[in-house]
Protein backbone atom coordinates (compact mmCIF):
# COMPACT_ATOMS: atom_id res chain seq x y z
CA UNK A 1 0.00 0.00 0.00
CA UNK A 2 1.01 3.62 -0.19
CA UNK A 3 3.56 5.28 2.01
CA UNK A 4 3.05 8.77 3.46
CA UNK A 5 4.04 11.66 1.25
CA UNK A 6 7.59 12.81 1.91
CA UNK A 7 8.52 16.30 0.81
CA UNK A 8 11.86 16.83 2.49
CA UNK A 9 14.80 18.67 0.95
CA UNK A 10 17.89 17.16 -0.57
CA UNK A 11 19.97 17.12 2.60
CA UNK A 12 20.06 18.05 6.24
CA UNK A 13 21.10 21.65 6.97
CA UNK A 14 24.58 22.15 8.38
CA UNK A 15 23.22 23.70 11.58
CA UNK A 16 20.17 21.74 12.67
CA UNK A 17 17.51 23.42 14.76
CA UNK A 18 14.68 21.80 16.65
CA UNK A 19 12.09 20.78 14.00
CA UNK A 20 9.27 21.97 16.24
CA UNK A 21 10.94 25.37 16.48
CA UNK A 22 11.50 25.55 12.72
CA UNK A 23 7.84 24.84 11.95
CA UNK A 24 6.61 26.93 14.90
CA UNK A 25 4.51 24.11 16.34
CA UNK A 26 4.33 22.53 19.77
CA UNK A 27 5.43 18.99 20.62
CA UNK A 28 1.84 17.86 21.06
CA UNK A 29 0.73 19.24 17.69
CA UNK A 30 -1.39 16.99 15.51
CA UNK A 31 -0.32 15.69 12.12
CA UNK A 32 -2.69 18.12 10.43
CA UNK A 33 -1.26 21.08 12.34
CA UNK A 34 2.27 20.08 11.36
CA UNK A 35 1.23 19.63 7.75
CA UNK A 36 -0.46 23.03 7.62
CA UNK A 37 2.56 24.74 9.19
CA UNK A 38 4.86 23.12 6.66
CA UNK A 39 2.74 24.13 3.66
CA UNK A 40 2.59 27.73 4.84
CA UNK A 41 6.35 27.98 5.33
CA UNK A 42 7.17 26.02 2.16
CA UNK A 43 5.22 28.49 0.09
CA UNK A 44 6.77 31.43 1.96
CA UNK A 45 10.38 30.32 1.39
CA UNK A 46 10.03 28.60 -1.97
CA UNK A 47 13.10 29.48 -4.13
CA UNK A 48 10.94 30.36 -7.12
CA UNK A 49 9.29 33.10 -5.08
CA UNK A 50 12.53 34.37 -3.56
CA UNK A 51 14.94 34.65 -6.46
CA UNK A 52 16.60 37.74 -4.96
CA UNK A 53 16.84 36.22 -1.47
CA UNK A 54 19.55 33.51 -1.28
CA UNK A 55 18.70 32.77 2.37
CA UNK A 56 15.20 31.65 1.39
CA UNK A 57 16.58 28.53 -0.30
CA UNK A 58 18.35 27.44 2.90
CA UNK A 59 15.27 28.18 4.98
CA UNK A 60 13.17 26.17 2.53
CA UNK A 61 15.52 23.20 2.95
CA UNK A 62 15.40 23.55 6.73
CA UNK A 63 11.60 23.61 6.69
CA UNK A 64 11.51 20.57 4.41
CA UNK A 65 14.04 18.71 6.56
CA UNK A 66 12.06 19.44 9.73
CA UNK A 67 8.84 18.29 8.09
CA UNK A 68 10.51 15.05 6.94
CA UNK A 69 11.05 14.21 10.61
CA UNK A 70 7.75 15.31 12.13
CA UNK A 71 5.57 13.95 9.31
CA UNK A 72 6.91 10.41 9.80
CA UNK A 73 5.51 8.81 13.01
CA UNK A 74 8.55 6.58 13.45
CA UNK A 75 11.10 9.36 12.94
CA UNK A 76 9.13 11.73 15.14
CA UNK A 77 9.05 9.17 17.94
CA UNK A 78 12.80 8.61 17.66
CA UNK A 79 13.49 12.35 17.68
CA UNK A 80 11.23 12.93 20.69
CA UNK A 81 13.09 10.16 22.51
CA UNK A 82 16.71 11.00 21.82
CA UNK A 83 16.97 13.86 19.34
CA UNK A 84 18.95 13.89 16.10
CA UNK A 85 21.30 11.19 17.36
CA UNK A 86 18.47 8.67 17.35
CA UNK A 87 17.69 9.51 13.72
CA UNK A 88 21.33 9.06 12.74
CA UNK A 89 21.51 5.73 14.54
CA UNK A 90 18.45 4.57 12.69
CA UNK A 91 20.13 5.44 9.41
CA UNK A 92 17.48 7.89 8.30
CA UNK A 93 17.63 8.28 4.53
CA UNK A 94 16.95 11.67 3.02
CA UNK A 95 15.15 12.05 -0.27
CA UNK A 96 16.57 14.23 -3.03
CA UNK A 97 14.80 16.69 -5.29
CA UNK A 98 15.99 15.92 -8.81
CA UNK A 99 14.80 19.30 -10.05
CA UNK A 100 17.46 21.01 -7.91
CA UNK A 101 20.38 18.71 -8.66
CA UNK A 102 21.55 20.14 -11.95
CA UNK A 103 22.69 18.16 -14.99
CA UNK A 104 25.97 16.79 -13.59
CA UNK A 105 24.54 15.61 -10.27
CA UNK A 106 21.52 14.16 -12.03
CA UNK A 107 23.84 12.14 -14.27
CA UNK A 108 25.63 10.76 -11.22
CA UNK A 109 22.30 9.91 -9.55
CA UNK A 110 21.13 8.17 -12.73
CA UNK A 111 24.38 6.19 -12.88
CA UNK A 112 24.10 5.04 -9.30
CA UNK A 113 20.47 4.09 -9.83
CA UNK A 114 21.38 2.06 -12.90
CA UNK A 115 24.07 0.27 -10.90
CA UNK A 116 21.43 -0.81 -8.41
CA UNK A 117 21.96 1.83 -5.72
CA UNK A 118 18.50 2.95 -4.56
CA UNK A 119 18.04 6.69 -4.95
CA UNK A 120 15.09 8.08 -3.00
CA UNK A 121 13.51 11.09 -4.63
CA UNK A 122 10.96 13.63 -3.53
CA UNK A 123 8.24 15.36 -5.47
CA UNK A 124 9.29 18.64 -7.03
CA UNK A 125 8.30 21.69 -4.93
CA UNK A 126 6.94 23.27 -8.09
CA UNK A 127 4.40 20.46 -8.51
CA UNK A 128 3.46 20.63 -4.83
CA UNK A 129 3.00 24.39 -4.98
CA UNK A 130 0.79 24.20 -8.07
CA UNK A 131 -1.31 21.54 -6.35
CA UNK A 132 -1.62 23.63 -3.18
CA UNK A 133 -2.72 26.63 -5.22
CA UNK A 134 -5.23 24.51 -7.13
CA UNK A 135 -3.79 25.60 -10.48
CA UNK A 136 -3.29 22.10 -11.86
CA UNK A 137 -5.36 20.57 -14.65
CA UNK A 138 -7.40 17.59 -13.44
CA UNK A 139 -8.58 15.01 -15.96
CA UNK A 140 -11.62 12.86 -15.03
CA UNK A 141 -10.98 9.15 -14.54
CA UNK A 142 -14.31 7.31 -14.09
CA UNK A 143 -14.27 4.11 -12.03
CA UNK A 144 -13.84 1.13 -14.34
CA UNK A 145 -11.85 3.04 -16.96
CA UNK A 146 -8.18 3.63 -17.71
CA UNK A 147 -6.05 6.34 -19.29
CA UNK A 148 -2.61 6.33 -20.88
CA UNK A 149 -0.10 9.11 -21.14
CA UNK A 150 3.49 10.26 -21.07
CA UNK A 151 4.52 12.65 -18.31
CA UNK A 152 7.69 14.75 -18.39
CA UNK A 153 10.35 14.28 -15.72
CA UNK A 154 9.60 16.08 -12.44
CA UNK A 155 6.10 16.85 -13.71
CA UNK A 156 2.71 15.32 -12.91
CA UNK A 157 -0.58 14.47 -14.58
CA UNK A 158 -3.59 14.84 -12.29
CA UNK A 159 -6.76 12.72 -12.38
CA UNK A 160 -10.09 13.03 -10.58
CA UNK A 161 -11.79 9.77 -9.52
CA UNK A 162 -15.45 10.25 -8.57
CA UNK A 163 -16.99 7.47 -6.44
CA UNK A 164 -20.49 6.80 -5.10
CA UNK A 165 -21.52 5.83 -1.57
CA UNK A 166 -21.68 2.16 -2.58
CA UNK A 167 -18.28 2.25 -4.24
CA UNK A 168 -16.78 4.00 -1.24
CA UNK A 169 -18.12 1.22 1.00
CA UNK A 170 -16.89 -1.55 -1.28
CA UNK A 171 -13.50 0.08 -1.74
CA UNK A 172 -11.48 1.63 -4.55
CA UNK A 173 -8.26 0.44 -6.20
CA UNK A 174 -6.07 2.79 -8.25
CA UNK A 175 -3.03 1.41 -10.02
CA UNK A 176 -0.47 2.54 -12.59
CA UNK A 177 1.67 0.37 -14.85
CA UNK A 178 4.38 1.09 -17.41
CA UNK A 179 5.30 -1.46 -20.07
CA UNK A 180 8.28 0.80 -20.87
CA UNK A 181 9.48 0.19 -17.29
CA UNK A 182 9.47 3.92 -16.61
CA UNK A 183 10.14 5.21 -13.13
CA UNK A 184 7.24 7.14 -11.63
CA UNK A 185 5.28 7.90 -8.47
CA UNK A 186 1.58 7.44 -7.83
CA UNK A 187 0.34 10.35 -5.69
CA UNK A 188 -2.85 10.89 -3.71
CA UNK A 189 -3.95 14.42 -2.75
CA UNK A 190 -6.46 15.57 -0.16
CA UNK A 191 -8.76 18.51 -0.79
CA UNK A 192 -7.73 21.66 1.09
CA UNK A 193 -10.04 24.30 2.52
CA UNK A 194 -8.68 26.91 0.10
CA UNK A 195 -9.57 24.71 -2.87
CA UNK A 196 -6.05 23.39 -3.42
CA UNK A 197 -4.69 19.86 -2.98
CA UNK A 198 -2.21 18.65 -0.38
CA UNK A 199 -0.05 15.56 -0.88
CA UNK A 200 -1.18 12.82 1.50
CA UNK A 201 0.26 9.57 0.12
CA UNK A 202 2.84 8.52 -2.41
CA UNK A 203 3.86 5.16 -3.82
CA UNK A 204 7.07 4.63 -5.80
CA UNK A 205 6.96 2.36 -8.82
CA UNK A 206 8.48 -1.08 -8.50
CA UNK A 207 9.62 -3.47 -11.17
CA UNK A 208 7.29 -6.47 -11.35
CA UNK A 209 8.11 -8.83 -14.18
CA UNK A 210 8.39 -6.93 -17.46
CA UNK A 211 6.63 -3.78 -16.20
CA UNK A 212 6.92 -1.21 -13.46
CA UNK A 213 3.84 -0.65 -11.33
CA UNK A 214 2.44 1.10 -8.27
CA UNK A 215 -0.94 0.83 -6.60
CA UNK A 216 -3.14 2.18 -3.82
CA UNK A 217 -6.25 0.60 -2.37
CA UNK A 218 -8.85 2.22 -0.16
CA UNK A 219 -11.15 -0.34 1.46
CA UNK A 220 -13.90 -0.20 4.07
CA UNK A 221 -11.52 -1.38 6.81
CA UNK A 222 -8.07 -0.41 8.07
CA UNK A 223 -5.39 -1.39 5.61
CA UNK A 224 -1.65 -1.57 6.18
CA UNK A 225 1.56 -1.02 4.31
CA UNK A 226 4.81 -2.90 4.77
CA UNK A 227 7.72 -0.59 5.46
CA UNK A 228 10.93 -2.60 5.11
CA UNK A 229 13.08 0.27 6.42
CA UNK A 230 11.65 0.08 9.95
CA UNK A 231 14.45 -0.90 12.35
CA UNK A 232 16.64 -1.79 9.41
CA UNK A 233 19.82 -0.71 11.16
CA UNK A 234 18.96 -2.60 14.34
CA UNK A 235 18.28 -5.68 12.28
CA UNK A 236 21.64 -5.34 10.58
CA UNK A 237 23.44 -5.12 13.91
CA UNK A 238 21.52 -8.02 15.43
CA UNK A 239 20.75 -10.80 12.90
CA UNK A 240 18.25 -12.38 15.27
CA UNK A 241 16.29 -9.15 15.27
CA UNK A 242 15.74 -9.62 11.55
CA UNK A 243 13.16 -12.24 12.47
CA UNK A 244 11.55 -10.61 15.48
CA UNK A 245 11.41 -7.11 13.93
CA UNK A 246 10.29 -8.25 10.51
CA UNK A 247 6.59 -7.77 11.18
CA UNK A 248 7.14 -4.38 12.82
CA UNK A 249 7.24 -2.95 9.30
CA UNK A 250 3.49 -3.50 8.95
CA UNK A 251 2.18 0.01 9.55
CA UNK A 252 -1.39 1.34 9.27
CA UNK A 253 -1.97 3.54 6.24
CA UNK A 254 -2.74 7.15 7.03
CA UNK A 255 -5.64 7.04 4.55
CA UNK A 256 -7.41 3.72 4.10
CA UNK A 257 -11.01 4.73 3.39
CA UNK A 258 -12.46 7.23 0.90
CA UNK A 259 -15.79 8.97 1.19
CA UNK A 260 -18.10 9.49 -1.75
CA UNK A 261 -17.08 12.34 -4.02
CA UNK A 262 -14.12 13.23 -6.22
CA UNK A 263 -10.57 12.31 -5.18
CA UNK A 264 -7.36 13.51 -6.78
CA UNK A 265 -4.57 11.20 -7.93
CA UNK A 266 -1.48 12.02 -9.98
CA UNK A 267 1.25 10.24 -11.91
CA UNK A 268 4.60 11.92 -11.30
CA UNK A 269 7.48 11.48 -13.75
CA UNK A 270 10.41 10.23 -11.71
CA UNK A 271 12.78 9.39 -14.57
CA UNK A 272 16.12 11.19 -14.57
CA UNK A 273 16.20 12.40 -18.18
CA UNK A 274 13.17 11.25 -20.15
CA UNK A 275 9.35 11.21 -19.85
CA UNK A 276 7.54 8.34 -18.15
CA UNK A 277 4.98 6.32 -20.11
CA UNK A 278 2.11 4.94 -18.07
CA UNK A 279 -1.41 3.55 -17.88
CA UNK A 280 -3.60 4.48 -14.92
CA UNK A 281 -6.89 2.82 -14.02
CA UNK A 282 -9.46 3.08 -11.24
CA UNK A 283 -11.52 0.07 -10.20
CA UNK A 284 -14.12 -0.82 -7.63
CA UNK A 285 -12.87 -3.39 -5.13
CA UNK A 286 -16.10 -5.37 -5.63
CA UNK A 287 -14.35 -7.31 -8.37
CA UNK A 288 -11.67 -8.12 -5.75
CA UNK A 289 -14.15 -9.17 -3.07
CA UNK A 290 -12.52 -12.54 -2.42
CA UNK A 291 -9.03 -11.03 -2.52
CA UNK A 292 -10.12 -8.22 -0.19
CA UNK A 293 -11.45 -10.71 2.36
CA UNK A 294 -8.24 -12.72 2.19
CA UNK A 295 -6.24 -9.54 2.70
CA UNK A 296 -8.30 -8.62 5.75
CA UNK A 297 -7.83 -12.09 7.24
CA UNK A 298 -4.11 -12.36 6.59
CA UNK A 299 -3.34 -8.89 7.93
CA UNK A 300 -5.33 -9.73 11.06
CA UNK A 301 -3.25 -12.88 11.48
CA UNK A 302 -0.04 -10.94 10.94
CA UNK A 303 -1.00 -8.45 13.64
CA UNK A 304 -1.74 -11.29 16.06
CA UNK A 305 1.52 -12.97 15.16
CA UNK A 306 3.38 -9.70 15.69
CA UNK A 307 2.02 -9.49 19.24
CA UNK A 308 2.94 -13.13 19.81
CA UNK A 309 6.47 -12.52 18.57
CA UNK A 310 6.90 -9.55 20.90
CA UNK A 311 6.15 -11.80 23.86
CA UNK A 312 8.14 -14.69 22.44
CA UNK A 313 11.16 -12.45 21.89
CA UNK A 314 11.24 -11.71 25.62
CA UNK A 315 11.10 -15.42 26.39
CA UNK A 316 13.67 -16.18 23.73
CA UNK A 317 16.09 -13.53 24.99
CA UNK A 318 15.83 -14.90 28.53
CA UNK A 319 16.31 -18.48 27.33
CA UNK A 320 19.22 -17.40 25.16
CA UNK A 321 20.85 -15.60 28.07
CA UNK A 322 20.37 -18.71 30.21
CA UNK A 323 21.77 -20.88 27.43
CA UNK A 324 24.82 -18.66 27.13
CA UNK A 325 25.22 -18.79 30.90
CA UNK A 326 25.15 -22.60 31.06
CA UNK A 327 27.36 -22.98 27.97
CA UNK A 328 29.88 -20.64 29.59
CA UNK A 329 29.77 -22.70 32.76
CA UNK A 330 30.09 -25.87 30.69
CA UNK A 331 33.29 -24.52 29.16
CA UNK A 332 34.63 -23.49 32.55
CA UNK A 333 33.78 -26.84 34.16
CA UNK A 334 35.33 -28.73 31.27
CA UNK A 335 38.55 -26.74 31.59
CA UNK A 336 38.59 -27.33 35.38
CA UNK A 337 38.14 -31.10 34.97
CA UNK A 338 40.79 -31.23 32.26
CA UNK A 339 43.23 -29.33 34.48
CA UNK A 340 42.66 -31.64 37.47
CA UNK A 341 43.03 -34.79 35.39
CA UNK A 342 46.16 -33.38 33.78
CA UNK A 343 47.63 -32.67 37.22
CA UNK A 344 46.71 -36.16 38.39
CA UNK A 345 48.39 -37.70 35.32
CA UNK A 346 51.53 -35.65 36.03
CA UNK A 347 51.65 -36.98 39.61
CA UNK A 348 51.18 -40.56 38.44
CA UNK A 349 53.83 -40.01 35.83
CA UNK A 350 56.30 -38.82 38.47
CA UNK A 351 55.91 -42.07 40.42
CA UNK A 352 56.28 -44.20 37.35
CA UNK A 353 59.30 -42.30 36.06
CA UNK A 354 61.28 -42.51 39.43
CA UNK A 355 60.77 -46.25 39.87
CA UNK A 356 61.89 -46.92 36.35
CA UNK A 357 65.10 -44.99 36.99
CA UNK A 358 65.79 -46.98 40.19
CA UNK A 359 65.38 -50.28 38.43
CA UNK A 360 67.73 -49.27 35.66
CA UNK A 361 70.42 -48.15 38.12
CA UNK A 362 70.04 -51.26 40.37
CA UNK A 363 71.12 -53.50 37.55
CA UNK A 364 74.68 -52.06 37.99
CA UNK A 365 77.15 -52.48 40.81
CA UNK A 366 75.50 -50.22 43.36
CA UNK A 367 73.01 -47.36 43.94
CA UNK A 368 73.13 -44.66 46.56
CA UNK A 369 69.37 -43.91 46.51
CA UNK A 370 68.31 -46.83 48.74
CA UNK A 371 71.33 -47.94 50.97
CA UNK A 372 69.25 -50.10 53.28
CA UNK A 373 67.97 -52.18 50.41
CA UNK A 374 71.52 -52.59 49.04
CA UNK A 375 72.72 -53.86 52.44
CA UNK A 376 69.99 -56.44 52.44
CA UNK A 377 70.87 -57.65 48.96
CA UNK A 378 74.45 -58.28 50.15
CA UNK A 379 73.44 -60.04 53.44
CA UNK A 380 74.63 -63.62 52.61
CA UNK A 381 78.26 -62.59 52.12
CA UNK A 382 78.30 -60.08 54.94
CA UNK A 383 76.76 -62.59 57.30
CA UNK A 384 79.78 -65.00 56.97
CA UNK A 385 82.29 -62.26 57.74
CA UNK A 386 80.45 -61.27 60.88
CA UNK A 387 80.34 -64.89 62.05
CA UNK A 388 84.12 -65.36 61.69
CA UNK A 389 84.76 -62.13 63.56
CA UNK A 390 82.57 -63.21 66.44
CA UNK A 391 84.18 -66.65 66.53
CA UNK A 392 87.69 -65.27 66.61
CA UNK A 393 86.94 -62.83 69.36
CA UNK A 394 85.34 -65.51 71.46
CA UNK A 395 88.20 -67.94 70.92
CA UNK A 396 90.80 -65.33 71.74
CA UNK A 397 88.94 -64.39 74.90
CA UNK A 398 88.75 -67.97 76.15
CA UNK A 399 92.37 -68.67 75.29
CA UNK A 400 93.64 -65.83 77.47
CA UNK A 401 91.57 -66.95 80.37
CA UNK A 402 92.77 -70.54 80.14
CA UNK A 403 96.39 -69.53 80.04
CA UNK A 404 96.08 -67.37 83.08
CA UNK A 405 94.44 -70.17 84.98
CA UNK A 406 97.27 -72.62 84.18
CA UNK A 407 99.97 -70.21 85.36
CA UNK A 408 98.17 -69.78 88.53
Amino acid sequence: MASPGKMEGPSAPALRRDPYEVLSVSRDSSDQEIKSAYRKLALKYHPDKNVSNPEASELFKEVAYSYSILSDPEKRRHYDTAGFEALENEGMDMEIDLSNLGTVNTMFAALFSKLGVPIKTTVSPTVLEEAMNGTVTVRPLPVGTSATGKVEKQSAHFFGVTISEEQAHLGIVVRVTSVAQSKFKLLFFEQEVNGGYGLALQEDSQKTGKVTSAGMYFLHFQVYRMDSTVNALAMAKDPEAAFFKRLEGLQPCEVSTLKSGTHIFAVYGDNFFKPASYTIEAMCAKSYEETTQRLKEIESKILEKRNDLRQFETEYRKALARFQEVTTRYTQEKEAVDDMLRERDDIHSSFTTERTMVNSVGSGSSSSRYPAEQSRTESPENGNIDARDKSSKKKWFNLNLNRSDKKA
